[in-house]
């Protein structure tokens, strides 16, 4: 799985290699339906403070529309954890539903 992370904040840039490895944990088991992943860390308010941190994640996924989740939280871990959790969920109920419509395949996601 590709990982991309953009922001133009300077604590959204230290937060890289966190992000990513939230990121790789929370989608271990599902990482193989996912070829690329995107997240983007914006602070919409800047140096006055607030709940103003966003996280954006997008999936792209294997045979489904991607999957484009954002949360906005007080402090840049907080919307990290929220936005990969939603993400998560969403990614599994889009192949959930892809597989009752579609024809069957052996596609087991057990979560």
């Amino acid at each position: 799985m590709q990982v991309i992370v953009e922001s133009r904040h300077v604590q959204g840039s230290a937060l890289r290699s966190v992000a990513e490895n939230r990121l790789r944990f929370v989608l271990r088991r599902l990482a193989w339906l996912v070829p690329r992943a995107r997240l983007r860390l914006s602070d919409a308010n800047g140096p006055r403070g607030g709940v103003d941190k966003q996280v954006q994640v997008e999936l792209q996924l294997i045979g489904v529309r991607p999957v484009i989740v954002s949360a906005t939280s007080r402090d840049w871990r907080a919307a990290i954890d929220t936005a990969v959790g939603r993400a998560a969920r969403r990614m599994v109920r889009s192949y959930r539903r892809a597989r009752q419509s579609g024809p069957a395949r052996p596609l087991d996601l057990a979560l």
